[in-house]
């Protein structure tokens, strides 16, 4: 259960980037990254109030800002930034050291130990998407690459932070509080974006915006903390290896992206060190720990 969680959150995100790339084509890119995150907050909001769920301690409101750090403020404004001048398919190899990322900040902040086997594994799934990437041609890092490097840092952080706490508020409760409690910030800087800029888009735009507001900042978050939470982050967090391959194929469905034979080599090397993954044994510290 909590493989098949974690793979319908990546499922989720999976079109993250595809959607980001045709929203920022005709919209602000601050208002697609921080305006998504308000609309979000409104949906949360309802969620939370329908469900009547209990108000977060102060101890756990210092955790759900660093979960809003990293998914509600860093990883969507840094890569609705770099997708001006990016493609969602470049963008998605780079978005492949995303578990690496992930583990390493589950050593720092949930308390967990992946055993020799889980970074042997993860190592190889990690030099699976390099190898592609330079296939790909992916060349010098540009200042488009960094901020998207920037944003894995964040992402990487919010979810092993969010995955870790979701084991005491749940995967639901701890998005939906991260996206209300940054509401301050983001509905004003939302709609300062949005006078500030065109909004006569097309449908498609919208439809891209739309995705990422409602899937990408809240609803993805659902299977995916729980995942996280039940699983292990270090070791469910590995699922992400298979999202860049999953953009590629939205991204050639969507963009009309080519998508090669090394696309599908990429993707049996990188299914297969997720299989061994989830075959190590990753060690995990008492409730409390990596606070």
């Amino acid at each position: 259960m909590p493989l098949l969680l974690g793979f319908l959150g990546v499922l989720a995100f999976s079109f993250t980037l595809p959607a980001t790339r045709v929203a920022v084509e005709q919209l602000d890119p601050t208002f697609v990254g921080i305006g998504r995150e308000a609309v979000a907050a409104v949906i949360a909001a309802l969620i939370l109030l329908l469900s009547r769920a209990p108000l977060p301690s102060r101890r756990h409101v210092v955790r759900l800002g660093i979960v809003a750090s990293g998914v509600v403020f860093g990883w969507p404004l840094l890569t609705a930034i770099a997708l001006q001048g990016l493609t969602s398919a470049h963008s998605a190899v780079i978005v492949g050291l995303l578990p690496a990322a992930t583990a390493v900040a589950a050593v720092l902040r949930a308390g967990e130990h992946p055993s020799r086997g889980f970074w042997l594994a993860s190592f190889a799934g990690l030099l699976a998407v390099l190898a592609f990437a330079a296939s790909q041609g992916a060349g010098l890092l540009s200042t488009d690459d960094l901020l998207i490097l920037v944003a894995v840092a964040l992402g990487a952080i919010g979810y092993a932070e969010g995955g870790a706490l979701a084991r005491e508020l749940g995967g639901w409760q701890v998005i939906c509080w991260a996206v209300l409690m940054s509401a301050p910030l983001t509905v004003p800087i939302g709609m300062i974006a949005a006078t500030g800029s065109d909004l006569h888009a097309d449908g498609d735009a919208w439809l891209g915006f739309a995705y990422v507001a409602t899937v990408s900042a809240l609803l993805g978050f659902f299977p995916w903390y729980a995942g996280l939470a039940r699983g292990g982050v270090a070791k469910i967090g590995q699922v992400q290896l298979v999202q860049p391959l999953l953009t590629l194929a939205w991204s050639a469905a969507l963009l009309g992206e080519h998508v090669g034979p090394a696309t599908l080599l990429a993707s049996a090397a990188v299914l297969a060190s997720v299989v061994a993954t989830q075959r190590t044994r990753v060690g995990r510290a008492p409730a409390g720990a990596g606070r």
